[in-house]
């Protein structure tokens, strides 16, 4: 609703674009900015909690076997379980960054700065 009235919303109203090409093309793409950012920063919350959902309700999962390994102290496991865990956070955070490319032409530009 904050993007719905910003200037640029009304000046494209005043120009006579259509409601749906406004909503569309301006306030959606904009509005997406801080989803994104919080869906690509979750991603290590997702991984912490599967820990706690999977132990209370028995799932098998990543979870699971890293909380089986840190009480049977398998260091190598738990530091395979790790790296995957860092592995997944970089993809999520890698996603939000093409994410956000396809969501403000800004970024998309590839200006040098001098």
């Amino acid at each position: 609703l904050e993007v719905l009235r910003q200037d640029y919303i009304l000046t494209a109203q005043a120009k006579g674009l259509s409601p749906r090409t406004i909503i569309w093309r301006h306030a959606l793409r904009n509005a997406l900015l801080p989803v994104i950012t919080l869906l690509g920063l979750s991603v290590p919350g997702l991984i912490g909690g599967s820990v706690i959902i999977e132990s209370i309700f028995a799932l098998p999962g990543l979870g699971q076997l890293f909380y089986a390994a840190d009480m049977a102290r398998d260091y190598t496991m738990i530091m395979g379980n790790l790296v995957l865990g860092a592995v997944l956070t970089l993809l999520g955070n890698l996603l939000a960054d093409v994410c956000y490319g396809l969501a403000d032409p800004r970024i998309r530009s590839s200006r040098e700065v001098h």
